[in-house]
């Protein structure tokens, strides 16, 4: 069964309902550009209080590797997803993590280098030139589509509760990630539309 994580998690209530409803992994969001950025402090009183089995995922956008792992450390994270520009040089400093690396994809995406990545997982998401995530965009799936990779993928970019089933259908990733996909406003989730998520998701 694909697995699903619910990424832009602000406040308590929206980390609950989701977890209730069987999400696998909880995102938090540590770039202070985002509209779902959430504090270290805040994040740590929510992971605290999460339930056996369910994995808070640290989200990090070009930021100094020392600063990323105090963040993690204080929170209790050890799953970290990485979705800017990140070297593969500099995913090797995070050996006692499990990581996460983000690729944009475009038309012209190429996955000749991904293998130069040292990573847990790769996460593929929509392309845009003016934000690193959370566009509510769908990439073409055909440029990833039969494509083998060394790690298990996870599907980000544009998913909903009408697309997710279609998605997992074709492409058969390991998980599935939603941020707008699932919201009324950026950090705030529709609580409707989490269950009609989840329940397409796990459906397949």
């Amino acid at each position: 069964m694909v697995k699903v994580k619910i990424c832009g998690i602000t406040n308590k209530a929206d980390a609950q309902k989701a977890t209730d409803l069987g999400a696998w992994a909880l995102g938090f969001i540590f770039a202070k550009q985002s509209p779902r950025s959430i504090s270290p402090y805040k994040a740590r009183t929510i992971i605290k209080e999460l339930p056996p089995f369910v994995t808070p995922v640290g989200v990090f956008v070009n930021q100094k590797a020392g600063a990323v792992m105090d963040i993690a450390d204080f929170c209790g994270i050890q799953t970290l997803q990485f979705h800017g520009d990140e070297s593969p040089m500099y995913l090797r400093r995070f050996k006692k993590f499990q990581c996460i690396k983000v690729f944009r994809v475009g038309d012209d995406f190429n996955i000749s280098g991904l293998s130069q990545f040292k990573a847990s997982a790769f996460c593929f998401d929509t392309f845009r030139s003016d934000t690193y995530g959370g566009s509510g965009q769908v990439f073409n799936w055909d440029v990833i589509k039969g494509k083998k990779f060394p790690v298990p993928v996870i599907l980000s970019g544009g998913l909903n509760p009408e697309n997710v089933a279609q998605a997992i259908k074709e492409l058969n990733p390991y998980a599935v990630d939603v941020a707008s996909g699932v919201e009324k406003a950026p950090g705030k989730k529709d609580h409707r539309l989490l269950e009609e998520f989840l329940e397409k998701a796990y459906s397949n």
